[in-house]
C-alpha cells in the first residue's frame, strides 16, 4: 500500500473530501488546503510527494501557485497534477508549460484520478535529478555528473543507493526525513 503524502489544494470543501477519502482509501496520507496562500505554507512546512492543485482559487490561483513552487531550489521537482473545471485548450497549455506533470479536468474519475497520481509518482521516481554542479560540505565533495564523492581528496565508494542518499542529503542540511520517505524515495520499497 502506498506512504506518500498528497497535498490536495481545493476550495470546494466537496471535492477536498472525495479527493481525500479516495486516497486514504489506497493508503496515501492526506494533507488539505483551500488557498494557494495555505497550500504554499503546507509545502513549506510539511514538503508532500505530490500536490493536487485546483486552478481556481481564492487569492493565489492555482497557476501562482504552481510557479511560485517551481520557482524555487527546494520545491522545483515537486509532482504536480492540476485538476480544475478550467478545461479550454489554453488553460491546459498554460497548466503544463508552467510546470505540471499532468492536468484533468472536472468532473473526473476517482479511478482516473488515482491512475494519473500513480503514474506521475512512478515517473518521478526514475527520474535522475538534472543536477551536475558539485556540492561540498567541509571536506566532503560530491559530483553528481561524475557519480563521485571526495573525502579529504580520497574517492569514497559507494553504491548507486549511497550515492544518492548521500547526495540528497548533503544538499539539504538540517532536513529531517524519515526512513520509510527515504526507502520509497530511492528504492520504490514501502518500509512499515
Amino acid at each position: 500500500m502506498a506512504r506518500e503524502t498528497i497535498l490536495v489544494v481545493e476550495d470546494e470543501e466537496d471535492i477536498r473530501e472525495l479527493l481525500r477519502y479516495n486516497l486514504e482509501k489506497e493508503g496515501y496520507r492526506v494533507l488539505g488546503a483551500a488557498t494557494g496562500e495555505e497550500a504554499l505554507q503546507l509545502v513549506r512546512d510539511r514538503l508532500p510527494d505530490l500536490l493536487v492543485l485546483d486552478l481556481m482559487l481564492p487569492g493565489l490561483d492555482g497557476l501562482e501557485v504552481c510557479r511560485r513552487i517551481r520557482g524555487k531550489e527546494d520545491t522545483r521537482g515537486l509532482p504536480i497534477l492540476m485538476l480544475t473545471a478550467k478545461g479550454e485548450e489554453a488553460d491546459i497549455v498554460a497548466g503544463l508549460e508552467l510546470g505540471a506533470d499532468d492536468y484533468l479536468t472536472k468532473p473526473f474519475s476517482p479511478r482516473v484520478l488515482l491512475a494519473r497520481l500513480r503514474a506521475v509518482l512512478r515517473r518521478r521516481r526514475l527520474q535522475i535529478p538534472p543536477e551536475t554542479e558539485s556540492v561540498k560540505t567541509g571536506e566532503l565533495v560530491v559530483h553528481p555528473g561524475r557519480h563521485e564523492v571526495l573525502l579529504h581528496g580520497q574517492p569514497l565508494a559507494l553504491t548507486a543507493t549511497e550515492f544518492r542518499l548521500l547526495h540528497l542529503l548533503v544538499r539539504k542540511p538540517g532536513w529531517v526525513f524519515t526512513r520509510a520517505r527515504l526507502c520509497v524515495r530511492f528504492t520504490g520499497a514501502i518500509i512499515r
